[in-house]
């Protein structure tokens, strides 16, 4: 068996470790509006409720924020030591980029976390109500920028290659590039989902233990309410993104239907192995006319074909065709669990049925699975490219590390972030199993300032 050289070593590094950064910013971002959500009802209705459903989430959100930041600052690293050309030649359009994600997003959220993690008996309810807006704001203006550069990198434009780099002709076609405006709905709406289906399954914890149900119910409520309106909208936005990508990166849509003939009337297979060596497919299980019908919206329409590129311009076959089944099966599971809880809700047990709950509970981590299934497509699929049909992927990688070095570090990694997900993983179901605070039941003066303050005048009973 020969060798693995530096360039594939150095993909598998930064696939693990931007698979491991990508889980916690997709769960702050939906976390962020839901917290927004959960103050709101309070400041509105003054019911405690609220107020404990708060300070619970926030704790899971602070936790996963920490483990943002830290995964995050290795990538920048790994930029400069493995992929040094790319970031020479990528560097004036998207160094900025990222550094007004810095500015504006990081600042933000780092600026108002404090408030909004310590700051109820320290600052007013409208103060801190605002610090919990910045903080989701911030969130969701670091996915703007973030993706913004990726979304360049897939569809490149406002910019030109001369002597050796990119020079930037126009901000606004760098940054409101063709796919950039379906990537950015697309992955908030993910984030939103399965951050929808993680409240469902712990809250669907509690009903069936019997526990927490005060906190449980409003939670699993509002959870199925947002699953019920994003989960079609997702499988919408999920259409229109495919559409942009057969217009702009038809190999990788061709991957993803397993297609290696232009043709009409293509099948959707919904089960194959892709055999990249002889350029077919084995074990097709397909529905007649499906691609087609998909992609074209018309089963006579033509789609693209794997074998209009030399082989070594298409993508990992197999990697691209299964993550894009993943996703499909996940988002359209994450439908049935939404409308298995609009039926529950319309029969009147919706906090009484078991099966429902079991099946939220099962689902919770699957939000993560179909994103990491989304972006092995999104970024799997853009190969041999690093900038889409302009730099290639072995003209990015670093000219002078080795095999041997990146190696070490990788296996580095994998052992330093397995404790550091293991740690997450402990702190998490320890927090899951201690539910929330129970609030102080004594003399109106010893509750927190943000309960007496919420409504004036108004009286919370105790528990």
């Amino acid at each position: 068996m020969p060798p693995i050289d530096a360039e594939i070593l150095a993909r598998l590094q930064f696939a693990f470790t931007i698979a491991f950064h990508i889980l916690f910013p997709t769960l702050t971002i939906g976390l962020g509006g839901f917290l927004v959500f959960f103050e709101a009802k309070f400041l509105r209705t003054g019911d405690e409720v609220w107020y404990r459903l708060y300070r619970f989430w926030v704790n899971i959100f602070a936790l996963s924020f920490g483990m943002g930041v830290v995964s995050g600052i290795v990538l920048s690293y790994q930029l400069g030591t493995n992929w040094s050309e790319w970031s020479r030649i990528t560097g004036p359009v998207l160094g900025p980029l990222i550094g007004f994600e810095v500015l504006t997003a990081f600042f933000l959220e780092a600026g108002f976390l404090g408030i909004m993690l310590f700051g109820w008996d320290k600052v007013g309810p409208r103060l801190h109500f605002l610090a919990t807006c910045l903080v989701a704001v911030g969130t969701a203006i670091s996915a703007f920028w973030i993706l913004a550069a990726n979304s360049w990198m897939q569809t490149p434009q406002g910019a030109t290659f001369i002597d050796g780099h990119f020079v930037v002709d126009s901000w606004f076609e760098v940054i409101f590039n063709p796919s950039f405006p379906y990537r950015l709905m697309h992955m908030t709406i993910a984030s939103y989902l399965t951050t929808a289906v993680v409240i469902a399954g712990i809250s669907g914890f509690y009903l069936l233990r019997n526990q927490n149900a005060e906190i449980a119910r409003p939670a699993f409520s509002t959870a199925f309410w947002a699953l019920l309106v994003l989960a079609p909208l997702q499988i919408f936005l999920g259409d229109q993104h495919g559409l942009n990508t057969l217009e702009h990166q038809p190999m990788k849509v061709a991957a993803m239907e397993g297609n290696w003939e232009t043709r009409s009337h293509a099948p959707f297979h919904i089960f194959a192995i892709p055999d990249r060596k002889a350029q077919t497919n084995h074990l097709e299980l397909s529905i007649p006319w499906g691609s087609s019908l998909i992609l074209k919206h018309s089963p006579s329409g033509v789609v693209p074909g794997l074998n209009e590129v030399p082989i070594e311009d298409q993508p990992p076959v197999g990697v691209v065709f299964w993550s894009f089944r993943i996703m499909l099966a996940i988002g359209f599971l994450f439908l049935a669990l939404g409308l298995w809880g609009a039926w529950s809700r319309y029969r009147g047990n919706l906090f009484e049925d078991r099966w429902l709950q079991r099946f939220a509970l099962v689902m919770t981590p699957a939000g993560f699975v179909a994103t990491l299934a989304g972006w092995f497509v999104t970024e799997v699929g853009r190969q041999p490219w690093t900038v889409y049909g302009m730099v290639r992927t072995s003209e990015s990688v670093s000219p002078t590390v080795t095999a041997e070095a990146v190696a070490t570090t990788l296996v580095l990694f994998l052992i330093v972030y397995g404790g550091l997900f293991g740690a997450y993983l402990y702190y998490l179901v320890k927090l899951v199993r201690k539910g929330p605070n129970p609030l102080s039941v004594g003399e109106e003066g010893e509750r927190p300032e943000a309960i007496r303050g919420a409504r004036p005048g108004l009286v919370i009973p105790a528990e």
